[in-house]
């Protein structure tokens, strides 16, 4: 698959009244980027980019789509993506990633014409992918995390994740989170998914994921020490019914899906070209 020239997105800069920003009293931002196709779109794909990320690290999959006939809609991820700044909370609070989709995805549909609707995400946002389908956190599991009885996973994004949120949070706001974090975050626009290097993978409530009825394309890579496929990425497509799953190459590393990643341009090419043919295929 050849790669599109680059093309500028046009941002909006959206809010949720529903939700609150980490600091002061306004409505939560949901900055959005639209790469647009040529003519009316055939169909739309909601990206979600990792944590710590933003929306423009995934340029490469978004640039490849829009050439494709779709319009493809990224979000910056408040509090958890480095254009909007750094917040622990948003680290931990890993439901406000789909509701950022769902918000952005009832805004542009407002506006335009969107047509079927898929979803795709990286690392985290292979989460955030996978819980618009219906994926949904482990509350016992995500309780014995934010409540520190098990051990804590390094953050490379957030080194200071751990000591910050024990000198802020309550109890009460720990019961609060786990309260929230088992909800079903489903949207049902969106017919399909695609997940690259998910995240989350053992946290993520198994019932839920067999009883998701969308086709989803599942992509790792053989290098991954972030988010290993045994874990993650195979865990997913092994609940799942009618889940594919592949390999982008055994010594493909997990960040080799930033756009700024040289040594990993081999591996976004072939993976946004599956992406394509994917989307055409599920959203037909």
């Amino acid at each position: 698959m050849a790669i599109p020239p680059a093309t500028t997105p046009d941002v909006l800069d959206l809010t949720d009244p529903v939700r609150q920003a980490w600091h002061g009293d306004a409505p939560r931002p949901v900055r959005t980027y639209l790469w647009r196709p040529t003519g009316t779109p055939r169909g739309t794909v909601l990206l979600s980019h990792g944590s710590g990320g933003a929306a423009e690290t995934l340029s490469w999959l978004a640039e490849a789509l829009s050439a494709a006939g779709f319009l493809a809609v990224g979000v910056d991820h408040h509090g958890n993506s480095y254009p909007t700044g750094y917040v622990a909370e948003a680290f931990a609070c890993w439901w406000d990633r789909p509701l950022d989709l769902t918000v952005a995805l009832s805004e542009v549909a407002a506006r335009e014409e969107t047509g079927p609707v898929g979803v795709a995400g990286y690392s985290a946002g292979g989460y955030t992918a996978a819980a618009l389908l219906g994926a949904r956190i482990d509350r016992a599991g995500y309780s014995d995390l934010v409540h520190l009885r098990v051990p804590q996973p390094p953050n490379p994004e957030y080194p200071t994740i751990v000591e910050e949120l024990t000198s802020r949070l309550t109890e009460s706001d720990r019961d609060q989170w786990v309260e929230h974090c088992g909800r079903n975050y489903r949207d049902a626009r969106a017919r399909a998914g695609f997940l690259i290097c998910p995240g989350m993978g053992p946290l993520i409530d198994a019932d839920s994921l067999r009883h998701v009825e969308e086709p989803v394309s599942i992509w790792w890579a053989g290098a991954d020490d972030q988010t290993p496929a045994p874990d993650h990425a195979l865990r997913y497509a092994s609940l799942i019914p009618g889940a594919s799953a592949q390999s982008a190459g055994d010594a493909v590393e997990h960040y080799a899906f930033l756009a700024d990643n040289e040594a990993g341009a081999p591996a976004r090419t072939a993976v946004a070209g599956a992406a394509v043919e994917f989307f055409t295929r599920t959203l037909a």
